[in-house]
């Protein structure tokens, strides 16, 4: 099993989640985020409106899901078609090995494939 985690602008989870159901992914976790990178800062307008500065962080999400190893590549390119604009700052998709699930509800464990 993979866990693929993408952060992306946050205006794209909309996008990503349909890309991920159509992928044929169960499930997943996605969580807000601020972070600062390559891309573009926000510029944020000051509490009158008379001034702006940039903003230290820009807005972001943290889409989470775990498959198994033959599903990865085609879940990065889900991903990749639906949030990437080929701008710097358009995020980043980490994969990692995940050695054992459980599922709380049925408490199965699982060493290779989905619980």
């Amino acid at each position: 099993m993979k866990r693929i985690e993408a952060i992306i602008a946050s205006e794209k989870v909309n996008a990503v989640n349909e890309a991920l159901k159509k992928a044929g992914v169960g499930g997943a976790t996605i969580l807000d985020a601020k972070g600062r990178g390559k891309g573009e800062k926000p510029r944020v307008a000051g509490g009158r409106g008379t001034s702006a500065h940039l903003a230290e962080f820009s807005v972001r999400a943290n889409v989470i899901t775990v498959v198994d190893d033959g599903d990865v590549d085609r879940v990065i390119k889900a991903i990749l078609d639906a949030a990437s604009t080929g701008s710097a700052g358009d995020g980043k998709i980490f994969v990692s090995s995940v050695g054992e699930a459980v599922d709380i509800g049925s408490k199965k464990r699982s060493q290779s494939g989905m619980v």
